[in-house]
């Protein structure tokens, strides 16, 4: 039997990374370390709201780009 049902493939800013199955987008953005009060996130090229971060589970295949702010002057 293939790993298929091991692991989603997405891609994370042009880099292609696996993750067990039932992960969020949370838990992706928890995994890379990232705040997510200074996070967009653009999920399958449309923006995510932050609000569904947590409801919303990875597909093989998916396509985001992680973008954070940083503040300073």
């Amino acid at each position: 039997m293939s790993d298929a049902a091991e692991e989603v493939r997405v891609r994370v800013n042009g880099e292609v990374r696996a993750f067990a199955p039932e992960t969020r987008v949370a838990d992706l953005l928890a995994s890379l370390g990232v705040s997510t009060p200074r996070v967009a996130v653009e999920y399958n090229r449309e923006i995510l709201p932050r609000g569904n971060y947590e409801a919303t589970v990875l597909r093989e295949g998916d396509e985001l780009e992680v973008v954070t702010f940083v503040g300073g002057g």
